[in-house]
């Protein structure tokens, strides 16, 4: 490669996980071309392995891989509705119901899946390009032009840099741009288990002493079978990595109260550490950030690839829409007060929700217990909670 700077006449997009994809996707759609600038080599990006993680889709982000074209993509199987939801504490029988004669809540979708077919978009699209094998070394926006340098002594040049590159993104940090970082000192173990009884489409959220048990159904591939996010924290989940399958199956069995029946593990366990940041900005001078880069959420209300779908969508119709040029302050600051709006107060509340539901203090116990009465007493109150979490009316502002 050169070392001297080329001019890139279509937009850079750092990141080529499903936000960065989709946005090369949305952008083309409105007729502007972009590149996206991926590390990962191109093997991983058009075949990606299976990683034990199931997201949870609302139906405004449905809508939005419908527009995207890549929810057509998806085959049956990868597709499993989730009709209701029961939240426990503790071992009390007593739980908060939600569920909507009308439709399902949202979709569980495999996130290889959502890699998959995020990728298969961007082949459908001249507008949109992908280098694999790349890693951007540095950011500067100080020139006429945004411009990243890559590890290999090249530059690249555009209008507008949009970085998708993870909730601890390096280019938001090169941007000035900071975030609040929450770590939660816990980590989730993932993995699918068969189980006795039907899950009926049914999600289970069980807050227990010391753990969390999420119970998400995977109907579309068996109505006996499940994936368990479990809770831990740190320490506790490190030592449970160390245990054999048996072992770890017999503890689960144990604290799962026998809601499913007999478990069976069905596919290797994986681990992920819990961070939630918020970017203090989404958008700097010729400068913008999507997906975790933007919003890195916790897992419990299910929203974090909704807010990547959801900023894509916005930031690719302000740029669409500008008669500015593109990287102009403008649409990108109308992009982050709108993105804003989306996401903070939920962002803010689900981390309410896993402080008071993570607190083993005696008041706190009693309080949760309290809210979640008070919830399935208020059909109104339980109705607004729904309505936020499956974003059933969500519109752009």
């Amino acid at each position: 490669m050169s070392s001297s700077a080329s001019s890139c006449s279509s937009l850079i997009i750092v990141g080529g996980g499903p936000a960065g994809l989709s946005m090369a996707c949305a952008l083309a759609d409105a007729g502007i071309a972009s590149t996206v600038l991926e590390a990962a080599p191109m093997e991983q990006l058009s075949e990606p392995l299976e990683d034990g993680r199931e997201i949870a889709l609302t139906h405004r982000g449905i809508a939005i891989l419908q527009q995207l074209g890549a929810w057509q993509d998806l085959p049956p199987e990868a597709i499993s509705p989730l009709r209701e939801a029961r939240v426990f504490n503790g071992r009390a029988d007593q739980s908060l119901h939600f569920a909507d004669a009308r439709s399902p809540l949202g979709v569980l979708v495999p996130n290889h899946w959502l890699r998959r077919i995020a990728w298969q978009g961007l082949q459908r699209r001249p507008l949109a390009q992908l280098r694999a094998g790349v890693r951007v070394k540095a950011l500067n926006l100080d020139g006429a032009q945004a411009s990243v340098s890559l590890e290999s002594g090249e530059t690249l040049q555009a209008p507008l840099i949009i970085a998708a590159d993870s909730r601890f993104s390096s280019l938001r940090r090169q941007a000035g741009i900071g975030a609040e970082m929450r770590d939660f000192g816990r980590s989730v173990l993932l993995a699918r288990l068969e189980h006795e009884l039907p899950h009926r489409d049914q999600a289970l959220e069980c807050f227990h002493h010391g753990h969390t048990m999420a119970w998400l159904p995977l109907g579309g591939l068996s109505p006996r079978l499940s994936s368990l996010v479990l809770t831990l924290p740190s320490d506790q989940a490190e030592l449970q990595r160390g245990w054999d399958d048996s072992r770890w199956l017999a503890w689960v069995q144990q604290h799962s109260q026998g809601r499913l029946g007999q478990l069976r593990l069905a596919r290797p366990r994986h681990h992920y550490p819990l961070v939630a940041t918020y970017a203090h900005r989404f958008a700097a001078q010729r400068f913008a950030l999507i997906g975790d880069a933007a919003v890195g959420m916790h897992p419990v209300t299910a929203h974090g690839y909704n807010f990547g779908l959801y900023g894509v969508q916005r930031l690719a119709r302000e740029l669409a829409a500008s008669r500015e040029a593109l990287g102009a302050p403008a649409p990108l600051l109308r992009y982050g007060a709108g993105h804003r709006r989306d996401t903070w107060h939920l962002y803010q509340g689900t981390n309410a929700v896993v402080k008071l539901f993570t607190d083993e203090r005696g008041p706190a116990r009693l309080l949760r217990h309290g809210v979640l009465r008070l919830a399935q007493a208020l059909p109104p109150l339980k109705a607004a909670i729904a309505t936020q979490l499956t974003s059933r009316t969500g519109h752009m502002r």
